[in-house]
């Protein structure tokens, strides 16, 4: 076992500290004691945030790496913390708001993973209701300051967002009152003076998104830009956020368009497979809709489905591709309470109490579901996806310090092995019928047209003539998505709208599976160049223990 070193303990202090600042995140890692608290998202929250990141980087500056293993979190660390320090000295917190993925949502989100088998932990969640009109007080603060400084989001996401408060905000509509309503601690209805601390709580937090609904109505909508695009400065820095190395924008848009190109002669090619000569994907896609074999009836049907996919690939892949720890092998399939159509996995806690889970997010209405569809989807957050990913790197706690395991995490590198991990699949034989690997297409085809439309818009690269030409917008991306991706309107719009609200984030899927295929190649001819023999198991052992990591660090660790 290798022993705690000095940066392990920077790494270790500088999480724990972390924890302290923001109970939000120490509900989704787990650590008990904070589940009544909310987030500090002030100027002044911020700031500590930012003061406790140079603080860290110095203390590194001043230590020496005693095996690789430090290297690693070494280097890693340089590259998050600084790349977070210089987007809070751009001021990019002052506009941190869309559609997914800003405070509007986490602050909400966090409930899902909150407890709440026992009156203590109702108890907690009542106390973090209330606790909420603090955290958007600061918020509020926070994006005033942005309107001061000439630094505001997008008039699409301020909009997207006030349809958003106002629900919350609103007493029949707001998930909060769901929520103190459908309490149930310890199996039965809670006692009088719970229930009026829940309900004290959640008109507490309604109030509080009522005051952000009309601060960003007021306020934020007059003074937000009107275009989408963020531009390259800005976009460049997100890029590296997300990916953890400094790509070619211009030259991943030209790949993106080939990247496209070559996905959909290969959907195509598999469409007249399944639906005949001559037939279209369009054809396609209603044949496999209209198999009653691969429709699934109601949520429940789609849970249970999701879950014995899941299984299966655990039982087949373990001591044959992968070694599969036996806290791994259990991964929970979930309906989550939103409805948005988005679908995620959460990772399990640092003693596997909670385990590793994947959530579909259904939107109202949807009743039926096509396996075809989701099979991919199901290996993508699950095994050999998302799930053996975090949840390695959350046993490997041996090896790994903490901030390594649970706070290191990179867009590009966790959905970059997830879209590897699908093509993985089809190279195992797990997507040889037909249906299911046009379905695996489908994703990917829809990955490499969110390339093209993001670094299109934000970067104003000129549109196809197909779409007359000009440079991509919003409207012009609408139409290229439609054209390419199978998605229920509703969700497709959703999409849209999370690509233009953050810039970067989408392309590093597709851009991280790129890194990771070429990271295994030159692994493999590293190996051959020593005379070895390339054992692809090995290296995806090697891979995963290593943890999340800015992927030139992980090129570094796999390849030298």
């Amino acid at each position: 076992m290798r022993e705690a070193t000095p940066i392990d303990a920077i790494a270790e202090d500088h999480t724990r500290a972390l924890v302290d600042q923001n109970p939000l995140l120490a509900t989704s890692l787990g650590v008990p004691g904070r589940d009544h608290l909310s987030a500090d998202l002030s100027l002044a929250g911020h700031a500590a945030s930012a003061e406790l990141n140079r603080a860290t980087l110095a203390k590194l500056d001043a230590a020496t790496p005693l095996d690789a293993t430090d290297e690693v979190t070494a280097a890693a660390m340089r590259d998050r913390l600084g790349l977070e320090l210089e987007s809070y000295e751009a001021g990019d917190h002052l506009r941190d708001l869309n559609n997914l993925a800003s405070p509007v949502q986490t602050l909400r989100d966090i409930f899902d993973l909150m407890p709440s088998a026992t009156a203590e932990h109702w108890a907690n969640i009542a106390g973090r209701m209330g606790a909420l009109q603090g955290s958007i007080d600061g918020y509020i603060e926070t994006l005033r300051a942005g309107i001061a400084a000439g630094n505001t989001p997008a008039i699409r996401q301020v909009e997207l967002a006030i349809a958003e408060t106002t629900a919350l905000a609103d007493a029949e509509r707001s998930f909060f009152t769901s929520l103190a309503d459908g309490a149930q601690p310890d199996g039965a209805a809670p006692s009088e003076a719970l229930a009026g601390e829940l309900s004290r709580g959640a008109a507490s937090a309604r109030e509080g998104y009522g005051r952000l609904a009309a601060f960003l109505r007021d306020e934020l909508a007059p003074a937000a830009r009107p275009d989408d695009a963020a531009g390259r400065d800005l976009y460049q820095r997100m890029s590296r956020l997300f990916v953890g190395a400094t790509i070619d924008l211009d030259e991943t848009y030209e790949w993106g368009v080939e990247e496209l190109a070559r996905i959909t002669a290969e959907q195509e090619s598999l469409a007249r497979e399944i639906a005949g000569p001559g037939a279209t994907v369009a054809a396609a896609v209603r044949a496999l809709d209209e198999d009653p074999a691969r429709t699934l009836h109601g949520t429940d049907a789609l849970k249970a489905w999701m879950q014995a996919t899941a299984d299966e690939a655990v039982a087949a892949l373990n001591g044959v591709h992968f070694d599969i720890p036996e806290p791994l092998r259990a991964v929970e399939a979930m309906i989550a309470p939103t409805q948005s159509g988005g679908i995620y996995y959460t990772g399990p806690t640092d003693d596997f109490s909670r385990p590793g889970r994947m959530w579909w997010s259904v939107p109202p209405g949807v009743t039926s579901f096509n396996t075809w569809r989701e099979k991919t989807t199901v290996y993508h957050e699950g095994v050999p996806g998302h799930h053996l990913q975090i949840g390695q790197a959350v046993y490997n706690a041996a090896e790994l310090n903490w901030w390594r395991r649970q706070i290191c995490w990179l867009s590009s590198h966790g959905e970059g092995w997830a879209l590897y991990s699908e093509r993985l699949m089809e190279e195992f034989g797990f997507l040889d019928d037909a249906g299911d690997r046009f379905g695996m297409l489908d994703a990917q085809r829809l990955r490499a047209t969110r390339v093209v439309l993001d670094l299109g818009v934000h970067l104003g690269k000129p549109a196809f003539d197909r779409y007359g030409g000009g440079t991509w917008d919003y409207d012009k991306a609408w139409k290229l998505l439609v054209d390419n991706v199978n998605m229920e309107e509703g969700s497709l719009r959703f999409e849209l709208n999370r690509y233009m609200g953050w810039p970067g984030q989408a392309p590093s899927y597709k851009v991280g599976q790129r890194i990771w295929e070429q990271i295994r190649a030159d692994a493999a001819a590293a190996a051959q160049a020593r005379g070895e023999e390339f054992s692809l198991k090995d290296f995806h052992s090697k891979a995963l223990n290593l943890g999340s990591l800015p992927l030139d660090v992980l090129r570094g660790a796999l390849v030298g």
